[in-house]
């Protein structure tokens, strides 16, 4: 197949390696060499039982040839979501590049020793929250959540803060890796990864 640039280079050996973290990995370092805004940042889409879908954003913490990793709270609405229905989307966009990179696969939870690392990696008020926040419940005010988070803090001055077990890490699975590139006159590179039984299938798609 022949890949060729737009505005920006779209480099077709990255695309002939057949590998899609090898392309991504390309793009979101470029995002952080230029000092573009939150270019970990990405757009979690989830489903539960209901099928009513929900999204917002999360940010990436680790990316590999086995997914993308990102840490929440177990009982927040996407963490009861994905308990329900693991098929999950991400989306990160760096418009200052013209690019957008598209995920479709299933989240499950990463093991507890590497939601311990990054935990404990944390700074200690990140930690306070994550330990004190019942994410996505309704709560009073915000100076009950001030109060909650105080309270806590003060009673556990010089401790050390132990990960609680409604808190850590989802690794996304991908089957599908879309890259999108903006181009000229509206046509655009959108080029596909389908996950094969053993590799990967590259496929050009119309913009």
């Amino acid at each position: 197949m022949n890949f060729t640039s737009t505005n920006i280079d779209f480099n077709p050996e990255d695309v002939k390696a057949n590998d899609p973290m090898v392309l991504f990995s390309l793009w979101l370092e470029e995002a952080i060499a230029a000092g573009l805004p939150e270019p970990t940042a990405m757009t979690l889409a989830t489903s539960g039982n209901d099928g009513q879908p929900s999204a917002r954003i999360v940010l990436l913490k680790q990316a590999d040839e086995y997914g993308f990793v990102f840490y929440s709270n177990y009982h927040s609405k996407k963490g009861r979501q994905i308990s329900e229905n693991e098929n999950v989307a991400l989306v990160f966009y760096w418009q200052a590049h013209g690019r957008q990179v598209r995920v479709e696969g299933t989240a499950r939870k990463i093991n507890a020793g590497q939601s311990d690392e990054y935990f404990y990696s944390r700074p200690e008020e990140s930690r306070i929250s994550s330990i004190i926040s019942a994410q996505s419940e309704e709560i009073s005010s915000r100076e009950y959540l001030e109060k909650l988070y105080n309270d806590f803090s003060e009673k556990n001055k010089g401790k050390a803060l132990q990960r609680p077990d409604h808190w850590g890490g989802y690794i996304v699975i991908p089957e599908l890796i879309e890259f999108w590139q903006e181009g000229k006159h509206r046509l655009h590179e959108r080029i596909a990864f389908t996950r094969t039984k053993n590799s990967w299938k590259v496929s050009r798609l119309a913009p």
